[in-house]
Order: structure tokens, then C-alpha cells, then sequence
């Protein structure tokens, strides 16, 4: 039957999830890093989550699709695993919502009781960071893999302090994706320095290449230092 329903455009989503908490049916999840649609008989095609997207990804169109099944689309609601996604009221899901902090910078290594975590924004995965999060803004960006902070025991004190995070694997998560996010953030942020951080396997000095890649595609020079961690935790450069 020909009737509306949600169409969204791969090429301009970002990933962010923003547009998740906004379909009470749950019919939008984020597959491969992209908002997609995952049952036409889940969208009701009233349009609640256009203005949730930042990057105006999301129209109503009309096409031939299934009827909307109300009853389908409450099952389908009871499998998923995040109750936010069900709550239009939501401002996002917690996962992609910004978060901007202060951090305690007590940072006593006699007494372990004193020291506290040096993360001061939210979201800090790759692939759930907003380009134009606020915290972006003339920061200093760290890019660290994803087992560093694992496996290097002084991280947060002598790494994260007084910089962004943004974690994330060049080996298992979508290269292209953070590509061009990061390219989207070095353009609209003005970002003052980057540190990227990798592990010594060799897999892992993709990071470091990704982010001059970004660079390069951005046509915004920033100075970057890159850190190699052994995979004993110790730091090699």
C-alpha cells in the first residue's frame, strides 16, 4: 500500500542516535554506525523524529510499505534493550547525550583514595561523539585506542588531564565512518592540539594514520603528537 513513512539519508547521518529516543514504536536503531529503518510495519510515518536530527537526514515520504502494526511495533519495543527508546520526552539516549563536567584534579598517588577519573565530557566513543558537541570547541583532542585506557595504568593521570576524549578501534570499528567524522570535526571545532595514543601491535598504528587521513580531508592542519602504550602498559614513546 502506498503510504508515509520515514526515509533516511545514509550519506548525511552521522550516527549520533539522537533521533532513537524520539520513535516511541522503535522503529529507528543504529545499524553499521547509521540510523536506519528497521521494519516499515514498526513506523507509523507520523514523523516524530525529524526534528531530532542535526543533520536533517530524515523525511517523510511516500512509497509502498507494509501497514503500520501497532501491536507488532509494541513487541518489537519489548525486545529492546534501552527503555529510553520508548520515552519521546527523552532529550537523547544517555549514551549520545552531551555531558560537560567538572572534573577533581586531586591527583595524590601516596593515597589512591584521592585521585579521580580526569573524563570531563560525554560521550567519549568515536562513533556516538556529535561533530558539534559544545565541549569540542578549542579543545584539546585525545584519540585513544580503545585498550589503552586498559592497559596503561597512569592514563588518566598523565594523559587524559585537561583534554577531550574519543576512543575507538581501527582494526574492528568502521575506518570510513571515523574518517569523516573526525574530518567534520576538525573543520567546525578549531580544535588546538591532538594526542593520539595506540597499542604497539600494528594493526593499531592505523589510529594514527586515520587521523591525518581526517586531517588531510578536513584541509585543517592542527599539531599531533602520537603515543605508543606496550601491550605491558608501558609507554614506548
Amino acid at each position: 500500500m502506498l503510504r508515509d513513512i520515514v526515509k533516511i539519508d545514509e550519506n548525511k547521518c552521522n550516527g549520533c542516535g539522537l533521533c532513537i529516543p524520539a520513535c516511541a514504536e522503535g522503529a529507528i536503531q543504529i545499524i553499521d554506525g547509521k540510523a536506519r529503518l528497521v521494519k516499515d510495519i514498526f513506523c507509523d510515518g507520523l514523523g516524530a523524529c525529524l526534528g531530532k536530527c542535526p543533520q536533517n537526514a530524515i523525511t517523510i515520504i511516500q512509497r509502498d510499505a507494509e501497514e503500520f502494526n501497532e501491536k507488532a511495533a509494541e513487541e518489537h519495543i519489548k525486545t529492546l534493550q534501552t527503555v529510553p527508546a520508548v520515552n519521546i520526552q527523552s532529550k537523547g539516549c544517555p549514551s549520545t547525550q552531551e555531558i560537560q563536567f567538572l572534573t577533581k584534579n586531586k591527583l595524590t598517588k601516596d593515597n589512591p583514595e584521592n585521585r579521580h577519573s580526569q573524563i570531563s565530557t560525554w560521550p567519549i566513543q568515536l562513533k556516538l561523539l556529535p561533530p558539534n558537541a559544545s565541549f569540542l570547541k578549542n579543545a584539546d583532542l585525545l584519540i585513544a585506542a580503545d585498550c589503552v585506557p586498559f592497559t596503561y595504568p597512569d592514563f588518566h593521570d598523565n594523559m587524559l588531564k585537561n583534554r577531550v576524549l574519543a576512543v575507538g578501534c581501527p582494526k574492528l570499528d568502521d575506518v570510513s565512518l571515523y574518517r569523516n567524522k573526525l574530518a567534520e570535526i576538525f573543520r567546525s571545532n578549531n580544535i588546538k592540539s591532538i594526542t593520539v595514543v595506540n597499542m604497539e601491535v600494528p594493526c593499531c598504528f592505523g589510529l594514527n594514520r586515520l587521523v591525518q587521513e581526517a586531517m588531510e580531508l578536513s584541509g585543517i592542519k592542527i599539531p599531533l603528537k602520537q603515543e605508543t602504550i606496550s601491550i605491558k602498559g608501558e609507554k614506548l614513546s
